[in-house]
């Protein structure tokens, strides 16, 4: 299986992960109280989550809260902001959305908040509404929309970044490669890709591009964020022949409207938060 294995001291990243996993609650706990929140989810989100980080990259803190039930109550609720953004500071990028803006994205397959919910890094959580959101984001997931999802992703940073370039980013091969996996993923019948990047380049990736990829890893994960590089014209071939059989797959295919027992399941979530727990407690 590939592996980020960098060549500086593992012992000094693990123990700067660990004074900013501290720093990062922290300012969690403090905004619950500045704010009045109460932090449902909150994970790590970006490419510390998906196993391709270079030594300076920032950590993408993303998380869900709940405000007090009087919130939601109000005559006005549809006009006030669903999102908390904070400034980076100290390479910590942290910012989130209210329970029914979650639950909304969540009736449409929302690819990001799908990688929330199975992020390996975890920062806090509420079981009971974790398991909840995973059991019905699993249940009524949408194949068409997370494709759709993945292969924008895909499109965007490759014709923005990659091809006909003579000189390249490093991390958008990354940028790339990871959504185009995830695609080949849910077309195998595979369900919600793993957010793991090694894990889909052991399923998906050919045979012929899994040496070249392990190479750029190791490369990525050695190298400032900014580090550019001559294009591989193997990578390329391949993202561009993804792309435009995506093309082809996807054309005329449209997200299915959401079914009225998943309404029904993400009212029962959403009352269950607001009206009988944890709104209460704020």
């Amino acid at each position: 299986m590939l592996q980020c294995h960098g060549d500086r001291s593992c012992g000094l990243s693990a123990s700067r992960d660990r004074v900013m996993r501290r720093e990062i609650l922290r300012r969690l706990h403090k905004l619950e109280q500045q704010q009045r929140i109460h932090i449902l989810l909150a994970v790590e989100s970006g490419s510390r989550a998906w196993g391709f980080a270079s030594p300076d990259s920032d950590y993408d803190v993303r998380f869900i809260y709940v405000r007090p039930r009087s919130w939601y109550l109000s005559f006005d609720v549809e006009r006030q902001r669903d999102v908390i953004e904070l400034p980076i500071v100290d390479e910590i990028d942290c910012n989130g959305w209210d329970i029914k803006k979650a639950l909304q994205l969540c009736a449409k397959t929302n690819g990001a908040l799908l990688e929330w919910l199975n992020s390996p890094i975890r920062y806090l959580g509420c079981e009971h509404f974790c398991h909840e959101l995973r059991q019905v984001s699993y249940e009524y997931f949408n194949s068409v929309a997370l494709c759709h999802h993945y292969s924008h992703m895909a499109h965007g940073n490759a014709q923005r970044y990659l091809l006909g370039k003579t000189e390249v980013q490093l991390k958008k091969y990354f940028y790339a490669l990871r959504p185009l996996l995830a695609v080949r993923h849910i077309e195998a019948g595979l369900g919600v890709p793993p957010i793991e990047f090694d894990q889909l380049v052991e399923l998906h990736a050919p045979a012929e591009l899994q040496q070249e990829i392990a190479e750029l890893l190791h490369l990525k994960c050695n190298a400032p964020e900014i580090k550019k590089m001559q294009p591989r014209k193997v990578l390329n071939h391949f993202i561009e022949a993804e792309l435009n059989r995506h093309q082809v797959a996807f054309q005329g295919l449209c997200s299915a409207q959401h079914q009225g027992d998943f309404r029904d399941a993400l009212n029962g979530l959403f009352q269950s938060i607001v009206v009988e727990d944890l709104a209460l407690a704020v």
